[in-house]
């Protein structure tokens, strides 16, 4: 299962996470994938798609 809205298509991104010393280390960012039932199929949905399906129905 891939860490990717199933709607956007939108995945994760690359940060850096800085020390007191100011030494970069890189991490990832996921998005909040909600699992969630559309026209019978079971889709994982970014909250982002799933505010603007709630104003478009």
């Amino acid at each position: 299962m891939s860490k990717r809205c199933d709607i956007c298509k939108r995945g994760s991104q690359k940060g850096a996470q800085r020390s007191h010393s100011n030494i970069k280390t890189l991490r990832r960012q996921s998005i909040n994938l909600q699992s969630k039932k559309i026209n019978g199929k079971k889709l994982l949905i970014c909250t982002k798609c799933l505010k603007t399906l709630k104003t478009k129905f």
